[in-house]
């Protein structure tokens, strides 16, 4: 029991450590895997960043990892197929970190993934970690062993699931903006086949192509985030009767931060009746009333400091804000210390400046 203590200590030592060091989201994964790596031992691991608002994919970093296509099922199957451990059902039950060996009592090959993806690949057991916090979610780790290796015991389990609420604040950290801009008031179009093959694209969609990058795996032709859009896409086009009003739309969209820095919306859409019908994806700089939302959950601003903020990009001294927010200035100032705090600012019109890019005040609550 102390040795567990202790490594557990340490774990938490080191992973502080790296959440301050200001760490970019690749550098930060690498160096949480090492860390991970010397308390519960694994061959490989895959960080896939999100959306917090859709919870969809926007960017994966591997080592050890799979091809490309079998990704692309993997994708399939996390966003249109039943299976064990699928990360909306880990986040709609607040479950934190699990193994698939645990949930499946060693059945592994219960889990279509496994059976289908994994197994073939030479992999056995996998370990989830949802990194996610009251800002949202913001990626998700997993941690795999080859075959022959040992499942993932329940104390490694319960050692990473006491640390993921801060591995998840490292990772929204690395992805804090110093300054987002979006100067491309032109959209990029593509229409992909049924196998995201690109029929059709315009100039300013392989500038964005380009901009957000294939990544390194072998195969790969499309960023991650515009193959899950389009997935998603299709999955929602072709939904059956029952399933939730909200899904009907035909639409699906995530946000997505460039290797330049800035900050793209990519939308889909199903251009038919079916399936098998093409897809039109919209690629687009994020306009500030849908970045000021995003970087008030990545600077882990609370409702009621958001609503402070928005009082204060209107210009309303410290009393007026209180009396509209029905709290004492002294709240209030409290409030702004923290929003200074989290956002690196020293002033109001610093604040306003980073978050509000067309100097007015757009609705941080809004969704």
């Amino acid at each position: 029991m102390a040795t567990a203590l202790a490594m557990h200590d340490r774990l938490r030592d080191t992973l502080s450590r790296l959440v301050h060091r200001g760490l970019g989201v690749e550098d930060y994964w690498r160096a949480v895997s090492d860390a991970l790596d010397g308390a519960v031992p694994s061959e490989g691991s895959c960080l896939m960043t999100m959306d917090p608002a859709t919870m969809l994919p926007t960017a994966e970093y591997v080592e050890n990892g799979m091809p490309a296509d079998a990704i692309s099922r993997l994708v399939e199957i996390e966003l249109r197929e039943p299976d064990y451990l699928k990360w909306v059902d880990m986040a709609r039950v607040g479950r934190a970190a699990a193994s698939l060996s645990d949930v499946t009592a060693s059945q592994l090959d219960l889990s279509r993934r496994h059976r289908e993806v994994r197994r073939p690949g030479g992999y056995s057991d996998e370990l989830r970690v949802l990194l996610s916090s009251g800002t949202g979610t913001w990626g998700a780790l997993t941690v795999f062993r080859e075959k022959d290796r040992p499942n993932f015991s329940s104390s490694e389990v319960r050692l990473v699931a006491s640390l993921t609420g801060l591995i998840s604040d490292g990772l929204r950290r690395s992805l804090l903006l110093e300054e987002a801009c979006a100067d491309r008031d032109e959209a990029g179009m593509l229409v992909l086949d049924p196998g995201d093959g690109v029929d059709l694209a315009n100039q300013v969609a392989e500038q964005w192509v380009d901009e957000l990058g294939t990544g390194a795996r072998a195969g790969t032709t499309l960023p991650l985030v515009i193959r899950a859009v389009a997935r998603k896409a299709r999955a929602v086009g072709g939904r059956e009767d029952g399933q939730p009003a909200e899904v009907s739309t035909g639409l699906a969209r995530a946000r997505v931060r460039t290797k330049a820095g800035r900050w793209v919306i990519v939308r889909a859409s199903l251009l038919g009746e079916d399936e098998t019908a093409p897809v039109a994806v919209l690629l687009e700089a994020v306009r500030p009333a849908e970045m000021a939302p995003l970087l008030a959950d990545l600077y882990g601003l609370t409702r009621q400091e958001r609503r402070v903020t928005e009082c204060v990009a209107q210009g309303l001294p410290t009393r007026q804000i209180a009396n509209r927010l029905r709290m004492s200035t002294y709240t209030v100032q409290d409030h702004l210390k923290s929003i200074f705090s989290k956002t690196g600012t020293g002033s109001r019109g610093d604040l306003v400046a980073r978050l509000f890019f067309d100097q007015r005040a757009t609705p941080l609550t809004v969704r």
